[in-house]
Order: C-alpha cells, then structure tokens, then sequence
C-alpha cells in the first residue's frame, strides 16, 4: 500500500520513489541526480510521510551555507559556561528523514560533519557525540563534483538514481495533473513505525546469503574492477544488507540472485554505468555458466569441425597388386602437359577416406551425449523461468521492465539452445553419412573422442 501512496500523481518516478523507500528501509541514504524541476524535493517530503511520527527537516546549500543552517546556533547558555555547543532542536541532528538540495555546494567543514552523521548517525556537539535518529537523508545534485571530499561524500550515499525531465509519452499526463492538489500522504494506520522497522531489521539479519548469490557478487567485483569501477569494502556490507532487507521485507529467507538487478544503482556511480551493469547482470542471471549458449556453441563448432576434417580426408589408394591405383575416379587429379596440351590423367596416391561402423558409432555416441546435455540444460533452464515466474509474483523493488527483461534473456537463451540441439543433430546426420569401409573391413582402434571444453551435468 505504501509504493502506490507514494507515486500517485507523479509522473516517470516510479523505480525512483521505490528505490528511496527501499534504502530508507535500510538506513542507508539516497542520493538523487538531475536537473531542478524533476521531483527529487517532492519525492523526500512524500518520503517522510511514509513514516508515523518522523521528523522531517530540509535544506538548500549554497557555498554560503555556514553550519548553523544545518546543526543549529550556538547555544548562548553553554558559552557562558564555556561549552561549545548547538541548540540541535528542529534541525538536521534530530531530524528522522532529511532532504539536502544541492548537497556538494556545502563547503568541506560542512561535508566533513555530514559524514559522521550519515554514516554513523552520530553528531560531535560540544566534547560529546549526540546520538540521531535519522532514519535515511536524501541528498540532491545536478552534478557530481570531482575532489577528495565530495567522493568521500558521495560513497555515503548507498543508492545513486538519475532523475531525468519526463519523457514524451509521460508528457501529456504531466500538462493533466493539478497543481492546487497537495499529497497528504497514505493513513496514519499504514505508515511505517519505528517498531515496525525494527523488526523488518531482525528478520533481514537471520536473511541467508547463498553461495550462488556470493559468487555473483564477486563476479560483478571483478567486472567493475576490469572496467576500472571501485567499489569500497564498506559499499559491499551495506549491499549485503540492503539484499536482506529486500528478501525479509518479501517474507523471504534466503536472497535470490535476482535481487542483484537492483545492484546497478548501488555500484556504478553514473548513468551510463549502471546501464551496463544491468545488462552485465541481465545476461549472468539464471543462466549457469557450464551451460551458457556461448560456452556450448564452442562445443558444437568443435564437432562440426571435426566432421569437416573427416569429410575431406584422404587415405593412400592401392589396388589388390599392391601398386598405386591410376587415375581414381573420385579424387583423380588433372595436369597439363608441358606444352599446354590437353590434361591428362597421372598416378594418384589418395582416396577419400572410409571410416568403419567402430568409428561412426563412437561419433555419434559422444553427439547423443552432447544432445542429452543441452536437452537437460533447457528442462533445467525450464525451471528457472518458472521460479522468475513466482519471484516476479511476489516481487516488491523490481520494476515490470527489469522484470520482463530478464525473461526476454532467459527466452532467447532457450532459443539459442534449441539452435544449438539442432545443429547437434545435423553434425550426428553428417557422421552417420561418412564414407563407409567395405564390409568385413577390420577397424583397429576407436576414434579419440572430439576435443571440447568439458560437458558438466544440469
């Protein structure tokens, strides 16, 4: 009930509202990336409302902005008693959602203080720490300023979402909606209390992280880190965690690899990152590596190679006396004479080759264990449809794109392995159809079998 509360009336901000809502369910910060006029401030005030009794506080920086805007004035009393300290009441230390516009104009003394109480919810007010409620900070930008401090500042912010203009087909709802309509946020009974988070956190610390799902993620550390994408040590821990509270917020126990196609925005820091790293994920996810569609076509091309090389073999070709035969019709070959006349026919020492019923049978044995593979590759890729099926169902931070996506790719996989089946079966047909040996002809050995990667079980 809270996701469509919290989109009515906005346009294209869909994915966005569910991203922050997620991460504030977390604890973790959202850090919204665009040009003014696209929401980001409605969409913090729509994310404090989603919270029963939260205090809500929200601020413009400038590179003007002083402390005092942020943490509060100083108190005059504590001076007089020789105490640096601020007056914190209505200001961002006791706030529980905040929006900072404009974030990255702050200047460092400003930044410096922010991370503190981002990441450890605590805010240095005199000799001593004040303990935060802050329950998650949206921060807002139109860019991402390059320094030491800003990527400091820019690494507390678990989700990263660019928020462009709406496009041409949301256009004309955004010229119908009215502007003298205020959201007043869902009911009071639907908003999410502090206790009500507290055991959303519980049940997300018992999550299991599967190994599958471990194996993936290190996978996806060592993609970013070949494209040259760091991910800190401390983002991968808050990753983790956000992938158990997904999974225990869907009465899950154990996350599922497809909660990784929420990853994009969490480890590419722009647009054009993320981009690849959801195709990188859509093209890993339910698709085991023994049997991805590239991986077995090497396979068949091998034996396709293989039954080109047999085809076109050729074998010495003696007569009963011992001798070379003259001129086989079927590979007899054509020279010239010295002079340019006519060509005639010379000695040839080859035949193409004959191969045994021994040799046929093992070709063709090793290609129905290959078909039996791929066969036992789609039933079980099969299955993975149906459980992104189910998952789909019930799924509550993936959106039907990343959703329909995704069964797209498993679809075309399924395709790619029907192909391969049927190329398969063809090479099998082209052994079956080499040049036999007469019969009575003595086979020596069995053939070695064709040189492929190896074939693991579905």
């Amino acid at each position: 009930m809270l996701l469509p509360a919290l989109n009515a009336g906005l346009i294209e901000r869909g994915r966005v509202g569910r991203l922050c809502l997620l991460a504030a369910l977390a604890g973790e910060h959202t850090l919204l990336i665009g040009p003014p006029g696209t929401a980001k401030s409605e969409l913090a005030r729509r994310l404090h409302l989603l919270f029963r009794d939260a205090r809500y506080f929200e601020r413009l920086l400038t590179r003007f902005s002083v402390p005092e805007e942020l943490f509060g004035p100083l108190s005059i009393r504590a001076l007089e008693q020789d105490r640096y300290e601020r007056r914190t009441a209505g200001f961002l230390p006791e706030a529980h959602v905040a929006f900072i516009d404009e974030v990255f104009k702050a200047n460092s003394a400003i930044l410096n203080a922010l991370l503190t109480l981002l990441n450890e919810r605590e805010f240095d007010n005199g000799a001593g720490r004040q303990r935060c409620p802050l329950i998650s900070v949206i921060g807002a930008t139109n860019s991402v300023p390059e320094d030491e401090v800003a990527e400091a500042f820019f690494d507390r912010f678990l989700m990263r979402l660019h928020v462009q203009p709406v496009g041409a087909e949301g256009f004309v709802s955004l010229l119908k909606l009215d502007p003298a309509l205020t959201w007043q946020g869902p009911p009071l009974r639907l908003r999410v209390s502090a206790v009500e988070i507290d055991a959303l956190q519980r049940a997300a610390s018992s999550v299991v992280l599967p190994a599958d799902v471990m194996q993936l993620l290190a996978a996806l550390r060592a993609h970013l880190a070949q494209d040259g994408v760091t991910v800190s040590d401390r983002r991968w821990v808050k990753i983790v965690w956000l992938l158990r509270i997904v999974a225990a917020s869907e009465g899950r126990s154990a996350v599922s690899a497809w909660d990784l196609l929420l990853l994009p925005w969490c480890t590419a820091p722009d647009a054009v990152g993320q981009a690849q790293v959801l195709q990188w994920l859509q093209m890993q996810l339910g698709v085991h590596g023994a049997w991805s569609p590239p991986r077995l076509l090497r396979i068949v091309q091998a034996f396709e190679a293989q039954l080109l090389v047999e085809q076109q073999a050729n074998d010495l070709d003696y007569d009963e006396t011992g001798r070379l035969r003259f001129s086989s019709s079927e590979l007899a070959a054509e020279v010239g004479d010295a002079k340019g006349g006519a060509a005639a026919p010379r000695m040839t020492a080859s035949r193409r080759r004959r191969y045994g019923p021994l040799h046929i049978a093992a070709r063709a044995r090793q290609i129905d264990d290959l078909v039996r593979r791929i066969d036992g590759y789609a039933q079980e890729l099969l299955g993975v449809q149906r459980a992104l099926e189910a998952y789909s169902g019930a799924a509550l931070w993936l959106d039907d794109e990343q959703l329909a996506n995704a069964q797209t790719h498993l679809h075309a996989t399924g395709e790619a392995l029907a192909q391969l089946h049927a190329r398969a079966l063809q090479a099998r047909a082209g052994f079956a159809a080499l040049p036999r040996l007469p019969p009575g002809a003595a086979e020596k050995v069995e053939p070695a079998p064709v040189q492929h990667e190896p074939l693991v079980d579905a």
